[in-house]
């Protein structure tokens, strides 16, 4: 089976969600670390430009956001499952709220106290692409109490949760539940200073991110950008064209498109042809001297898809 490789980074809050789900699995792959800033020559070329952070690599397959990427890992290694007791579909409609207003405020936690001590160019990276064209992290600091008052209540709903006596989210086994709540205390524990007094009102909440530490992140080897360039040089996309009737936008194989977040984050749309479009994913062609043809996967929820000429 082919090689599964994460394009990642130690401090990436996301990564971490896509790491444990790694160990939940306990996979073997292959680790390659990226910059925490967007200067990554080896992957940009295979992504047509996509700067987020992580990115599954599957020869010359990547599986762009993490909606693609644990969907992907369960189709391939359905055993053990992101979705114990028949959870399948509902955990990704949770992402929306972890990964949208809860991972909002818990970046906000993070960041906005030590904002003046990071490097200039990585807090105004990172409030452009989180807090829009006029975030200020700045501000962010003098508003942490607010913050604060909003997501203690929203910690305070995953506390409720483990009073039913079951170790994790969906029962006795952990699953993408458990991994959606898990990069958002893990995000909070690393980075805020306070954060061993803020959550001490949740020890529940604390006893199971203790379980979910000790899931570990299965069997990572270290690999170079350059040796996972090559390795997509010298395969093909696997998989072949679909169409959806029932698109709403009459997407087909071949047209040409951008695709980018729907968020107003200032990253440049990437280009492609396409070469599959469901309900859920739409997958789009790039070819370049770098790397051969490439194929990348994006989901629909939290994209935009245009038509270009």
């Amino acid at each position: 089976m082919a090689q599964i490789i994460l394009h990642h980074y130690p401090a990436s809050p996301v990564s971490e969600k896509v790491r444990t789900g790694l160990g939940l699995k306990q996979l073997t792959w292959y680790s390659v670390e990226q910059n925490r800033l967007p200067d990554r020559p080896e992957l940009f070329a295979m992504t047509g430009g996509y700067r987020r952070i992580p990115v599954m690599q599957i020869g010359a397959d990547m599986y762009c956001d993490t909606q693609c990427i644990f969907s992907e890992l369960e189709k391939r290694f359905p055993e053990p499952t992101f979705f114990p007791n028949q959870g399948s579909g509902l955990p990704f409609a949770l992402s929306r709220w972890t990964d949208g207003p809860l991972f909002d405020l818990a970046l906000r936690v993070a960041f906005a106290p030590v904002a003046e001590s990071l490097p200039p160019a990585l807090v105004s990276d990172r409030a452009r692409l989180y807090l829009g064209p006029t975030g200020n992290f700045a501000e962010e600091a003098e508003d942490l109490p607010h913050t604060l008052a909003q997501l203690r209540p929203q910690l305070g709903w995953l506390e409720k949760r483990f009073e039913t006596g079951r170790p994790y989210v969906l029962g006795d086994a952990p699953g993408l539940p458990d991994l959606l709540a898990w990069f958002i205390v893990w995000f909070i524990s690393e980075r805020y200073a306070s954060a061993e007094d803020f959550l001490s009102e949740f020890p529940l909440l604390n006893a199971w991110a203790v379980r979910m530490k000790a899931v570990g992140h299965g069997y990572p080897t270290p690999m170079s950008p350059k040796d996972a360039l090559d390795i997509a040089k010298d395969a093909l996309p696997v998989g072949e064209e679909q169409s959806d009737p029932r698109d709403p936008q009459g997407i087909q194989p071949g047209m040409n498109a951008c695709i980018s977040p729907v968020t107003d984050s200032g990253e440049t749309p990437i280009k492609g042809q396409v070469r599959s479009v469901s309900k859920e994913t739409v997958s789009l062609s790039i070819n370049n001297n770098q790397c051969g043809e490439m194929a990348l996967h994006f989901p629909r929820v939290g994209y935009r898809l245009t038509l270009i000429d």
